[in-house]
């Protein structure tokens, strides 16, 4: 590429192609490109693990490009953005030199944006080297504005991207999980960092798939917003098929939930369909009462009422815990994408997301956007036992929602979001991820899924005696020898309604 139009990046001007602005910077074109797979705690949490050390993958430079157009050729279905952090290297770093983590921000001559795209359908093909999956030209835009590593404070920068305007990733580097310093000491323990080469830190959670016609935006700020290199715009469009040479393009669920940035669905967390509706024909009362014959006396999520009456929310658990308010972690916990909004982010069809939020209602821990979030995700409810803010907005969402109260203040007075799916207590009740959950109007009730067909069984067989003696009672019948049936009782029911019958018919 000429570098007849570059512009020196330290001007503040957006030049036209980065490759020429590094070219122009650093007096040579990017020579690697060498990106982190997972840094961000956001981005670990969606994925369900936390790697203990950095590992990386090469994009070649040919992938190098600005701010323009994107190929999704004709035939694949997946292709993904990933907003993110570039740094580029100012200063050569050698392993004869030796560094450490603190040094190795003296390295970095600049930061700018990056969206770090890739063909998901391409990815069997190599394996995990990503060689042909995010390898491709065009597939590695910079910029448009490079900005002077010297004037930032590494660990006080902001990245955000948005989809068609949404913004769907918005995250700091206060909490890395390897820092910016330390990927370039380690990286070059082993090989030379030349002057242009470029490292591509990781994204946040909430990257996903674009398809033919939608734009994606980066933009890299410090937290103020007073440094930015403005917004990387990247729009998608569509391309002739590629050759037919080699391994074709190829997706399955597992892929396409990666893609989408969904976490995987986990088959023990499910209620098949039957169940579930048998589940929601029960009152929670009747299954507080099989509950505690068989020893289980604290499972009843206490003091938590739905925001709408006539309530009936069954589904199976996922999990959120709040620590106490503490200014310096809510600066880490509570801004960009948090355990919060990760946690409604992650919610499936059928999922019930519990909130343990230490039964303090003197702060809210769930408002209308995530409740409309939770709902279009297809959640079954979210139970808290804090406050829910805009209650009134919450329950037009129409998503079943119980809480210990209503309250204006945000979670920041209160609450700091720590961990999502975790084994939390919520109302003095234990709840783990994949428990059942089942509430009505008297409050909500958690079965360990092991006990879930038995409870019910029983429950039916409970229900339907106990309606076989209102009708009794209604005639009127005294309740002595037929509540709880006993006796001549007893025999009559079986007789009459058949009290042996399967449960569910």
């Amino acid at each position: 590429m000429s570098t007849d139009a570059a512009v020196p990046p330290t001007t503040g001007r957006a030049p036209e192609v980065l490759a020429d602005a590094v070219t122009t910077a650093t007096g040579r074109r990017p020579g690697k490109v060498v990106a982190v797979h997972l840094n961000y705690p956001s981005r670990a949490a969606q994925r369900g693990r936390t790697p203990a050390a950095a590992s990386y993958f090469l994009k070649p430079s040919s992938s190098l490009t600005g701010g323009g157009d994107v190929v999704r050729p004709a035939g694949v279905e997946l292709l993904g953005f990933e907003g993110e952090i570039a740094l580029v290297i100012g200063r050569a770093a050698r392993p004869a030199d030796r560094i450490g983590a603190a040094q190795g921000w003296d390295h970095v001559g600049w930061v700018t944006a990056a969206n770090d795209l890739g063909l998901y359908d391409f990815r069997a093909a190599d394996k995990g080297s990503n060689v042909r999956s995010k390898g491709g030209d065009g597939m590695t835009p910079l910029g448009p504005v490079l900005l002077p590593a010297a004037d930032l404070d590494p660990a006080a920068l902001r990245v955000r991207t948005w989809l068609d305007g949404e913004l769907v990733q918005d995250d700091t580097t206060g909490a890395l999980l390897f820092g910016f310093g330390h990927l370039v000491a380690d990286l070059a323990r082993l090989l030379t960092l030349e002057e242009g080469d470029v490292i591509l830190t990781g994204t946040p959670a909430g990257a996903s798939v674009a398809e033919p016609g939608q734009v994606v935006e980066v933009e890299v700020s410090d937290l103020a917003g007073a440094a930015t290199t403005g917004r990387l715009r990247t729009r998608v469009v569509d391309g002739p098929a590629p050759v037919d040479v080699g391994t074709p393009p190829r997706v399955d669920d597992a892929v396409r939930a990666d893609a989408w940035g969904t976490p995987e669905p986990d088959p023990a967390r499910g209620l098949d369909e039957e169940l579930r509706a048998r589940l929601g024909n029960v009152a929670v009362a009747t299954l507080s009462v099989q509950l505690r014959k068989r020893g289980y006396h604290d499972v009843s999520i206490d003091g938590v009422r739905p925001l709408t009456p006539g309530t009936r929310l069954v589904g199976t658990a996922r999990t959120l815990r709040y620590v106490p308010f503490r200014p310096d972690l809510f600066q880490d916990r509570g801004a960009g994408f948090t355990p919060q909004k990760q946690a409604v982010d992650a919610v499936g069809p059928g999922e019930v997301l519990v909130m343990d939020a230490r039964r303090d209602p003197t702060a809210g821990t769930l408002g209308d956007i995530l409740a409309l979030r939770a709902k279009v995700r297809g959640a079954a409810g979210v139970i808290t036992d804090g406050a829910v803010r805009d209650s009134a907005a919450v329950a037009a969402t129409g998503l079943p929602v119980l809480a210990a109260g209503v309250h204006p203040a945000v979670l920041g007075r209160r609450h700091v979001p720590w961990e999502t799916d975790v084994t939390i207590a919520c109302g003095g009740a234990t709840v783990q991820v994949g428990d059942v959950v089942v509430a009505d109007d008297d409050g909500a009730l958690v079965i360990p899924p092991a006990l879930v067909e038995d409870v019910l069984a029983d429950a039916e067989r409970q229900e339907a005696e106990e309606r076989w003696i209102a009708a009794r009672v209604a005639e009127g019948e005294a309740v002595d020898g037929l509540y709880p049936l006993s006796g001549a009782w007893r025999e009559r029911y079986d007789a009459e309604a058949g009290g042996a019958r399967e449960p569910g018919a």
